[in-house]
């Protein structure tokens, strides 16, 4: 019997004499082993990583345009003058709308009615519509700063007398709402203050940014109801004066206009706007989102303390975080629609604010899902707010002093369609929601115009103005 040694060694040469090579020995089999098991991982993750890599790569030269965007951006325009325009427009707006949060209290010392309390937060709205006209003018014959200069002291003036005099009849609120609609024009003002300083590829951002002081109506719904249930709800009126007069001293030392302003004009001349329709379809879009966002900001810290039965404070809170939530989106919205174009934007906007606002018609069953309904849309429209302010300056590039004027009116007498409706229907049906269902019609209507414009909006606007490389409509 042959040894296992001398039956390998006749199993070679039987190899051999097939013509076949000795096999490797084993020690080289298991490395060459060991190395094809250490090649298929890395070749397998090198095969999956590759898509990540590619998604890598692209978050990077995302991110570096981003940074050079900002850069680009500071150097763009005159921060200091873009601070100036959000503060002072943040300021007049948590004045204009202080009527709204101390409406409780208010209602409670003069008797007021549902209807009378929504008449009371619409008047500030509507002379704030109305105004914001006369400072569009203005901003164009003498300049933004000036006009600026005019309207804050008209206000601190009428707050000081109010608080001095004292309010003692539902006739002289009325009155005081009417003072306080020329804080509410201060939106005509701010957004040329900052937009002629800025190029056209960055008026989205810019306007986004100084149309942030939208939040001032959230400062007033956060603070007033408070400090007016330790103080009386007319010393806050007088203590609304302290912050404006800070704000006005910021204003007299960092606001600048811009070196490029559009020769004066015949007055009969600005109005010639208003035979574009363009101008018209503008004002309707703006008075849906601006509209609705500030007919909220009015009315809400009633609609939680009636609805639900919420503290005044605890309304006031609620308010303010809704409030928040349109204020802070708005240069998000703007931004939004550089990248995309602002009509695509508002298509998405006026969706989600319909879709938000039938929602609150219903009679939801807790505050705090009111709540989370109210805040969905109010992110919507004040993302919408910045929306259209982006379009603007690209139809209206030479007259948008004016322009700012009459779309900003259109949004303020939205404003007051909205508080005015919340307050009647509350006063007629025992409810708020018929209110809320109306103004979600609207935005429908304005999403089937908006589409119905997009196409020749896209094929003529980039060519108005001969610019190199056109921003997207």
């Amino acid at each position: 019997m042959l040894s296992k040694r001398a039956r390998l060694q006749s199993l070679r040469a039987a190899r051999r004499r097939a013509g076949d090579s000795d096999p490797p020995p084993r020690s080289t089999r298991i490395k060459a082993t060991e190395q094809r098991r250490s090649r298929l991982p890395e070749d397998r993750s090198d095969a999956v990583s590759r898509p990540r890599r590619r998604r890598l790569a692209l978050a990077d030269t995302q991110t570096i345009e981003a940074i050079m965007l900002s850069r680009e951006f500071l150097k763009a325009g005159h921060a200091p003058t873009l601070f100036a325009a959000f503060l002072y427009f943040d300021l007049s707006f948590m004045v204009w709308v202080i009527l709204g949060p101390l409406g409780v209290a208010i209602a409670k010392d003069f008797n007021l009615d549902p209807a009378q309390k929504g008449l009371m937060v619409a008047v500030p709205v509507l002379a704030g519509a109305v105004l914001r006209l006369v400072n569009g003018v203005l901003v164009d014959r003498i300049g933004p700063k000036k006009t600026g200069i005019i309207g804050q002291l008209i206000v601190l003036a009428g707050l000081v007398t109010a608080w001095a005099v004292g309010l003692h009849n539902y006739q002289q609120i009325l009155a005081l709402g009417l003072v306080l609609g020329v804080a509410g024009a201060s939106f005509a003002v701010a957004l040329p203050l900052a937009s002629r300083w800025y190029p056209q590829e960055h008026q989205g951002l810019a306007l986004g940014i100084a149309g942030a002081g939208n939040s001032g109506t959230a400062l007033a719904a956060l603070f007033a109801p408070a400090l007016a249930k330790t103080f009386g709800w007319q010393n806050v009126i007088g203590l609304a004066a302290i912050p404006l007069a800070f704000a006005f001293v910021a204003y007299l030392v960092l606001a600048k206009d811009a070196p490029e302003q559009p020769a004066p004009k015949k007055l009969a001349e600005y109005l010639d706007v208003l035979k574009v329709p363009d101008a018209w379809w503008l004002m309707l879009l703006y008075g849906v989102t601006f509209g609705g966002f500030v007919g909220l900001a009015s009315s809400l810290t009633m609609y939680f303390n009636s609805e639900y039965g919420l503290d005044p404070v605890i309304a006031g809170f609620f308010t303010a975080a809704c409030v928040f939530a349109g204020s802070f989106i708005r240069p998000v919205g703007g931004a939004l629609a550089d990248r995309y174009g602002g009509v695509r934007t508002l298509g998405v906007v006026y969706v989600l604010a319909a879709i938000g606002l039938t929602v609150a018609g219903f009679q939801l069953p807790s505050a705090g899902l009111a709540l989370a309904v109210l805040l969905f849309a109010m992110l919507a429209l004040g993302a919408g707010n910045g929306a259209v302010f982006q379009l603007a300056p690209q139809r209206f590039r030479n007259e948008i002093g004016v322009m700012t004027g009459l779309i900003g009116m259109t949004g303020g007498i939205g404003g007051f369609y909205l508080a005015s409706t919340l307050g009647l229907a509350k006063k007629m049906t025992g409810s708020y929601q018929s209110g809320f269902i109306g103004f979600a019609l609207l935005a429908v209507f304005a999403l089937i115009a908006l589409f119905s414009l997009k196409a020749r909006w896209r094929a003529v606007w980039p060519t108005l103005h001969g610019d190199a490389a056109p921003v997207r409509v």
